[in-house]
């Protein structure tokens, strides 16, 4: 058993010892000086953070799904990457889910005992069919959460690759994990409390390992989100803006192709570029496996082709 108080996260910080008697300015630069350590401790894990964005990218290009797995904050985090998966890159629902020990309750209030018990993991994983063609990334900063580590034990033996995240060496969830990423953010501020360094530290992995993955399927043109499921103004906006920006086309224009595609980004942009119509455009997307570079240069070649042969 680990004393809580070996973990680096549970360790005291020199710098804040004296934060109770801070200036509110000299609070804060300390917090910002903090904070300024944690893009470097996540550039030190990149070789970590590249191996599990391959496992993902496979995983989801075989029709497999990502869980988050976490409790406290680590499931709040896993939570809010997975749901802003679907407006940014147009995925279904299922395609990443994020899983908290106690449930959707544990979203805005404690619930007692949950993280505790690694039973309950294995019974929410199962109830979402977990199967061998998932990846389940387990997060937990200390890295001894039960709840995560019986997430990370059922995937194994469901036969789902497994990673995990966190910020203590040699934690017990790597020994469950395929790819073990710890982020070593050193003590926190205020100690113990993992929702600063070490939370930032995670925030950011899970950014980059669904924005690879998801730049890798081909949801990204150039640096725009091509697949932005546009549900509201704000996003039918953007769409237009990134239809005008790609085809150096008028706002009326775009907007006149976007109604045809029901506001779909990527259409727009084949029938734009290439001249085509809705249908040859969904057409050669399909055959592209959706690369939108890919599809303009498969529709402009059946554009000439087409273009020969009535020549001939």
């Amino acid at each position: 058993m680990i004393k809580i108080e070996a973990l680096t996260t549970e360790m005291r910080n020199d710098n804040s010892v004296s934060i109770d008697q801070m200036s509110t300015r000299e609070i804060l630069k300390t917090i910002n000086d903090e904070d300024k350590t944690v893009a470097s401790r996540v550039e030190a894990v990149l070789p970590e953070i590249a191996a599990s964005v391959e496992i993902v990218y496979e995983s989801l290009l075989n029709g497999g799904r990502l869980f988050y797995v976490g409790a406290g904050t680590s499931g709040r985090l896993g939570i809010l990457d997975a749901v802003e998966c679907p407006p940014t890159f147009r995925t279904p629902p299922e395609l990443v889910q994020g899983i908290m020990a106690g449930g959707s309750r544990a979203l805005v209030e404690a619930v007692e005992g949950a993280e505790d018990d690694p039973h309950l993991a294995a019974r929410d994983l199962s109830a979402k069919k977990l199967d061998h063609d998932d990846v389940v990334v387990g997060i937990a900063a200390s890295g001894r959460t039960p709840y995560v580590v019986g997430a990370l034990q059922y995937a194994k033996q469901i036969g789902a690759k497994t990673i995990c995240l966190s910020s203590n060496q040699d934690s017990i969830i790597s020994r469950y994990s395929d790819i073990a990423i710890e982020v070593m953010t050193g003590p926190e501020v205020i100690t113990g409390s993992t929702r600063m360094k070490a939370a930032t530290a995670h925030k950011l992995i899970l950014n980059m390992i669904t924005t690879s993955s998801m730049i890798k399927l081909g949801k990204v043109y150039e640096n725009l989100m091509v697949d932005v499921n546009a549900s509201n103004v704000k996003l039918k906006e953007r769409a237009k803006n990134i239809v005008s920006t790609i085809t150096n086309e008028p706002y009326p224009k775009v907007e006149e192709i976007l109604e045809m595609t029901n506001y779909e980004v990527k259409p727009a942009i084949v029938m734009i570029k290439a001249g085509v119509n809705l249908e040859t455009a969904k057409r050669c997307i399909k055959l592209s496996n959706g690369f939108v570079r890919e599809a303009i240069q498969v529709a402009q070649q059946e554009v000439y082709l087409n273009s020969k042969n009535k020549q001939g």
